[in-house]
């Protein structure tokens, strides 16, 4: 049987690889793979729920056309992302005798994608890696561009580097076994692409939203093939975040992080949704200091309310104030010279970088929108 898939580039001279995008890919990926690696290991990290739902289907093709799967599995959740989990991985790799030309392939949502691409740069200096993503978070944002990290006490990705991988397969039909809750998390990352630079994507997926949550195929994989088109763009102008360009992917997540860190950086708040609140905090920021027009946020919360997704501080299973967001802020990895830059926005579709923005005019801006959620 053959399985047709778009294929998306990401050109980056020596680290450039494909990312494929079809219906049914990891149960029908073999020939894919083992061109990957004719003489090498396959040594697969995934969790405890990719295990249970995703991973037999995966392995026994895998079996079946003989390639034998080495196999680590993680806990769920972010909280997995963490240095010892990090230390396992790397003795196991070691005691399976891993070599460079290996591929360690990651099968998982976007913790266990971080976690193996950071283990696979730092092991024996650097090995391949696949990404095989099973959410729709990790599918349209985190598997793409070659960014690792794992958690440190003071902030989320905070310990990490730059590794590209050599793979990426992107399964739409995995999503089926996700709750409604994991799809929307994801299409908050989705919607991102449209308010950085495409309002004609916005207003797709304003029109298209329905159909996305129903399972339509076609939306979704128009949906998914759009928004690593535009990431694998953005990523090949700005490879490691040097220039600014590749900062606009951060829309939504100084706010997004911050709200994460008061909630623990677990399941009651997911990265989308803590993302969701960040982009309209964004918008709803640049519209009182005048560089957008008004309603713009608006419009935004409208979409991703409709994807059940949170819009404001107060839907966040958080209490706190603009003192507290703000320390959590300051733990930024995007920090530089004292300063942190913040990505705000003169229109949907229009996303720029603010370098010179006053820390303490964030923190009465917080105030003030925590105060006024109160009364409305």
């Amino acid at each position: 049987m053959t399985i047709s898939y778009e294929t998306v580039k990401v050109a980056l001279n020596n680290n450039s690889y494909d990312i494929l995008i079809g219906d049914g890919l990891t149960a029908q990926c073999t020939n894919i793979i083992r061109d990957k690696s004719r003489d090498g290991k396959f040594l697969l990290i995934t969790d405890e729920n990719v295990a249970r739902y995703v991973l037999p289907k995966f392995q026994n093709h895998m079996e079946k056309n003989n390639i034998r799967l080495e196999i680590f599995t993680l806990p769920v959740g972010e909280k997995a992302k963490n240095w010892i989990n990090l230390e396992h991985i790397c003795e196991w790799l070691i005691a399976k005798g891993v070599e460079r030309n290996d591929h360690i392939i990651a099968l998982g949502g976007g913790v266990v994608g971080d976690i193996t691409g950071f283990a696979a740069h730092i092991i024996k200096r650097g090995c391949n890696f696949i990404q095989i993503p099973t959410t729709l978070l990790a599918q349209v944002d985190s598997s793409v561009g070659g960014k690792t990290a794992i958690n440190s006490k003071s902030g989320k990705n905070l310990v990490g580097a730059f590794h590209q991988p050599s793979l990426v397969l992107i399964d739409p039909m995995v999503l089926d076994s996700l709750p409604p809750r994991e799809i929307a998390a994801g299409f908050a990352e989705i919607v991102k692409y449209g308010l950085i630079q495409d309002k004609s994507f916005f207003n797709w997926c304003n029109a298209e939203v329905e159909n996305f949550f129903v399972g339509d195929s076609a939306t979704r994989i128009h949906a998914i093939k759009t928004s690593v088109t535009a990431k694998a763009s953005i990523v090949a102008a700005d490879e490691q975040e040097r220039s600014g360009v590749r900062a606009l992917l951060n829309l939504g997540h100084t706010f997004g992080h911050a709200l994460e860190a008061e909630a623990g950086f677990g399941d009651t708040l997911l990265h989308g949704e803590g993302v969701a609140v960040g982009m309209v905090l964004a918008f709803r920021y640049s519209e009182t200091q005048g560089l957008c027009p008004p309603h713009q946020a608006k419009k935004i919360a409208a979409l991703l309310s409709k994807a059940k997704l949170p819009t404001r501080i107060a839907d966040c299973p958080i209490s706190c104030d603009g003192e507290t967001l703000v320390g959590h802020m300051m733990h930024d990895k995007k920090m530089s010279a004292g300063k942190l830059p913040f990505l705000l926005a003169r229109a949907i579709g229009q996303a720029f970088l603010a370098n010179d923005i006053d820390i303490d005019n964030i923190r009465q801006f917080l105030d003030d929108t925590i105060a006024s959620e109160k009364h409305s």
